[in-house]
């Protein structure tokens, strides 16, 4: 069973994503301060943290900067701040998702399973500490650096673009659907206009790819199905 820290100093809300969470069978703790999240990661790691923002003590941007010294776990933002500055700031500090208060618990579910089963996913790098580096076609992405590049050039991507291309690096040349991509980096489940958005964004991604090198077709669309790395 997947452990999961949900920190933050309102209990009400801390206390309910934990049930949520328990009820869809998930091992969840609460913490009301950042000191005691850390300590207890410190005895047992998580498999997921779920930090709150504006904490007194130890705010959420601190614990994080804590928790990346010595964990690649992944890390959700939970936290009513929904100034862009503050996502990027959460990203740059290592942050994985960015939940915005007040949130749909179905769809703070989904976002939680998508980054357990990205981890799950993964070839273990992040559980034995070492890097956890994709790479395929001269494209590699350091998932806990946050660093893209291709031939060694660095591609600009937005936090979607990227992980897009982590999903089609992992699936390693195999055809990945449209619905599929869409809740693995949205954390939603599809709806009628998932499959344009998703189209909105593999073409983003295609046109950064063919600045660098436009010789080939890196993300291949496969009719009917979704797309794959060519």
């Amino acid at each position: 069973m997947k452990r999961v820290a949900v920190c933050d100093d309102e209990a009400a809300i801390a206390d309910l994503v934990v049930q949520l969470f328990a009820g869809n069978g998930l091992e969840a703790h609460a913490f009301y301060a950042g000191a005691d999240l850390l300590a207890a990661a410190e005895q047992e790691p998580f498999d997921l943290v779920l930090l709150d923002i504006m904490m007194p003590g130890m705010d959420g941007f601190s614990c994080c900067r804590e928790l990346r010294r010595k964990s690649s776990v992944p890390i959700i933002f939970l936290t009513a701040k929904d100034e862009e500055i503050d996502k990027v700031v959460g990203f740059e500090l290592g942050a994985d998702d960015y939940v915005v208060k007040p949130f749909k618990p179905r769809e703070l579910l989904a976002r939680a399973r998508a980054r357990l089963r990205r981890t799950a996913g993964s070839d273990g790098a992040r559980r034995t500490g070492e890097r956890s580096v994709l790479e395929a076609l001269g494209i590699a992405l350091d998932e806990d650096l946050y660093v893209a590049t291709l031939h060694g050039e660095a591609l600009t991507l937005t936090p979607k673009e990227f992980a897009i291309l982590a999903c089609l690096l992992r699936a390693a040349g195999r055809p990945v659907a449209s619905r599929d991509l869409f809740e693995e980096v949205w954390g939603e489940e599809p709806n009628a206009q998932s499959n344009n958005t998703v189209m909105v964004h593999i073409r983003h991604l295609r046109k950064k790819l063919s600045d660098i090198d436009s010789s080939r077709e890196f993300v291949e669309t496969v009719w009917g199905v979704g797309y794959k790395l060519g």
